[in-house]
């Protein structure tokens, strides 16, 4: 049997989390410093761990102005405490819905970040308390892999890639994806190279879009499991 985990952000109150909650395996939690709050993460927490969807950490710069988008510069030692902060936040939520955080992703600005530079990748590592890593090849990955840490591969079905394999800038054309038929089509030739697919949840039609993906997954004789 093939396994992927399909994966969506939630709790950024910008989308439908109880609909996508009914078809991911995953859950990237926000927790506060982009979006969310401590209501909002206790509701999805409440709801995964009743449907069986593995709860993860999705931490951000603190930049709730611009929704974790805006590249920032952090000194190592601060954006420990924050990733630490946030991920102890929300175990503690989570605990108290009868779920358990089993990985952390970076959000938004901190996601490219890490995929580049050392220190910051290394204090979300610091900061991250021995959780899983979910994230693309890059620093982030290797520096995780050197800390022991288990490594998730994540691909994006509903974004483009440029000729690097990273993502188009979202102020570039063609950087989100719209149309359904193309994200299924990108889910089925990325699911073989990686280990969870993300669906944005703040796209118009997310929801749509990603039973879509869910029901060509499982055509094509994947079966869908968390991380």
């Amino acid at each position: 049997m093939q396994y992927v985990d399909l994966n969506a952000d939630l709790g950024e109150e910008v989308t439908d989390d109880a609909a996508l909650l009914e078809v991911v395996t995953s859950a990237n939690v926000a927790c506060g410093y982009h979006a969310g709050n401590a209501a909002v993460m206790r509701s999805v927490c409440e709801r995964a761990a009743e449907l069986g969807v593995t709860v993860g950490a999705q931490v951000s710069y603190d930049d709730r102005e611009n929704f974790g988008r805006a590249a920032m510069d952090v000194a190592r030692d601060v954006l420990r405490e924050q990733v630490a902060d946030q991920v102890g936040t929300l175990r503690e939520i989570a605990e108290g819905a009868g779920a358990a955080v089993a990985y952390v992703k970076p959000h938004g600005a901190l996601y490219h970040r890490v995929l580049d530079d050392e220190d910051q990748a290394q204090a979300l590592v610091e900061g991250s308390d021995g959780l899983a890593v979910l994230t693309m090849a890059g620093v982030l990955a290797r520096v995780a892999q050197e800390a022991g840490r288990t490594v998730w591969r994540e691909g994006f079905p509903d974004r483009g890639y440029d000729d690097r394999g990273r993502l188009v800038d979202r102020s570039e054309p063609g950087a989100v994806l719209a149309e359904t038929a193309s994200i299924v089509e990108n889910a089925l030739g990325l699911v073989s190279s990686v280990d969870s697919l993300c669906l944005h949840g703040d796209t118009p039609g997310a929801v749509g879009h990603a039973r879509a993906v869910r029901a060509a997954l499982e055509t094509a004789g994947w079966a869908l499991r968390g991380l």
